[in-house]
C-alpha cells in the first residue's frame, strides 16, 4: 500500500518524469501516480531483484541485466556501456571518527559529506553549546554558522578519495577547526569562504540484534526517482549531479571517478562501545541532521525520539536558512536581525530530513522513527 507521504511526493514528481524512457511504464500505472492507500505492484522490479539474488549480483554488473541497461543507454543517446558496469568496484573503508563531548561520531569518508557533520561539531566544541537553551536564537545561530563553515570547506575540498587535494585529517584537525570557530560572529550572519587546512531519494535502515550487533545502512537513487529512467524494473540513479564543472576543482566530472556524495549512514560510540546507529535522509540535510542530532544527544541529553522530533533548521545557499514551524517567531525575528534570510517551511515539508535511530541501553534498545516520514520502529 502506498503511504500518504510517498503518495504526495510521487504525485509531485510524476509530471516532470512521465516522458522519461521507462518511467511511466513502471511508475505510473493507470497513467498516473498511485494515490495514498492504493496497492502498487512492480512485477518487473521483483523479477530483477530475483535475478540479482540468483546470480549474486553478476547479472547486474556483467550479465543480462547489464546488457539491457547498456542497450537502453545506446538507444536513447546515453553514454553507459557494459564495460562501465563490469568495471564497477566496491571499497571496504575505515570510517572517519571524531570525538564530541565524550561521544564519537563515525562517518563514511569522502567522497561522502559525513565529514561536514564532524567538522561542524569540531567547530562547536569551542563554544558552550550546552549553556544555551536548545532552540534559542543564540544556539541556532551558532549551529548554523558552524554548519556553513563546514560546508564551505566540504564543497571546496571533498571529492573521490583518490583525487582529494587535502587529507580528511587536515579538515578535522582541532587547531584548524578552532581557527574556523574564531570566524563566527554571534551578532552577525556570514556567507563564509572555504579555509586553507594544513597540508601534509533516499532510504535509511538501521537494525540491531540480541547479540549487540548494530547496522547503519543507507541507499539512494537521489532526487526521488533518480534519473527517472527505468530499465526492466531497474530505476537508474542520477548521482552524477554531485560533480562540478569547474576544471580546477577536485570534484570535477571525469571518467572512473565517484562524485561528491550526500548519503551518509551514521554511527556513535562512547569509550569504544556502540551507542547509537542512525541516519537522517535528505540530500545536503543529512550532514546537518547528523550534527543537530548529536548536539541534542551530547549537549542537551535528549533521548533519540526527542532529538528526532525537535524542530530543525537547514542551511541553503548564501545566507538563506530554512526552519520548521516549531521554531518560534521571536527566534526567527532575532536571527533575521543578525542577517540570516529566514524562510519558514510549510507543515508538510520534507526538506528537513527523515531520521531513524537505535540507541543501545544496558537492558535493550531504544528505537525511534520520526514524524516527518512514513518510517517505523519495530521490535520482534
Amino acid at each position: 500500500m502506498v503511504s500518504p507521504t510517498i503518495a504526495r511526493l510521487w504525485a509531485r514528481q510524476a509530471p516532470e518524469l512521465k516522458d522519461i524512457p521507462g518511467y511511466a511504464e513502471h511508475f505510473m500505472p493507470h497513467g498516473r501516480a498511485p494515490e495514498a492507500g492504493e496497492r502498487f505492484v512492480a512485477p518487473a522490479h521483483a523479477r530483477t531483484l530475483k535475478r540479482i539474488a540468483e546470480t549474486k549480483g553478476e547479472a547486474f554488473y556483467r550479465g543480462d541485466l547489464a546488457e539491457k541497461m547498456a542497450a537502453h543507454s545506446r538507444k536513447h543517446g546515453g553514454a553507459m556501456t557494459v564495460e562501465d558496469l563490469a568495471a564497477h568496484t566496491l571499497d571496504w573503508v575505515e570510517p572517519l571518527a571524531h570525538d564530541y563531548r565524550g561521544y564519537t561520531l563515525h562517518e563514511i569518508p569522502p567522497n561522502g559529506q559525513g565529514i561536514a557533520a564532524q567538522m561542524a561539531l569540531g567547530i562547536l566544541e569551542n563554544f558552550d553549546v550546552a549553556g544555551l537553551p536548545p532552540d534559542s536564537a543564540d544556539s541556532l545561530h551558532l549551529q548554523i554558522e558552524a554548519m556553513k563553515l563546514a560546508f564551505a570547506d566540504a564543497y571546496e575540498y571533498v571529492s573521490d578519495g583518490d583525487t582529494m587535494r587535502v587529507k580528511s585529517a587536515d579538515l578535522l584537525d582541532k587547531e584548524y577547526l578552532r581557527s574556523r570557530a574564531r570566524l563566527i560572529d554571534m551578532k552577525k550572519a556570514k556567507a563564509p569562504q572555504h579555509g586553507v587546512p594544513g597540508r601534509g531519494g533516499t532510504v535509511y535502515l538501521t537494525a540491531a540484534d540480541e547479540s549487540g550487533m548494530m547496522v547503519s545502512y543507507i541507499q539512494s537513487n537521489y532526487q526521488g526517482f533518480g534519473s527517472g529512467i527505468v530499465v526492466d524494473g531497474i530505476s537508474l540513479q542520477n548521482r552524477g549531479y554531485g560533480f562540478v564543472l569547474r576544471p580546477d576543482h577536485p570534484n570535477v566530472v571525469a571518467p572512473r571517478k565517484r562524485p561528491f556524495h550526500t548519503i551518509i549512514p551514521g554511527f556513535v560510540t562512547r569509550d569504544g562501545r556502540p551507542v547509537m546507529s542512525f541516519g537522517v535522509m535528505g540530500g545536503s540535510m543529512q550532514a546537518q541532521g547528523h550534527a543537530q542530532v548529536m548536539i541534542r544527544l551530547a549537549d542537551h541529553h535528549q533521548n533519540p525520539q526527542a532529538a528526532a522530533d525537535a524542530p530543525r533548521w537547514r542551511v541553503d545557499q548564501g545566507l538563506n536558512v530554512n526552519v520548521e514551524q516549531g521554531v518560534t517567531a521571536a527566534v526567527i525575528d532575532d536571527l533575521q536581525r543578525r542577517g540570516h534570510r529566514m524562510i519558514q517551511a510549510d507543515r508538510w515539508s520534507t526538506d528537513f530530513g527523515r531520521a531513524q535511530l537505535i540507541f543501545k541501553m544496558e537492558d535493550g534498545y531504544f528505537a525511534a522513527s520520526e514524524r516527518r516520514t512514513d518510517g517505523q520502529a519495530v521490535g520482534f
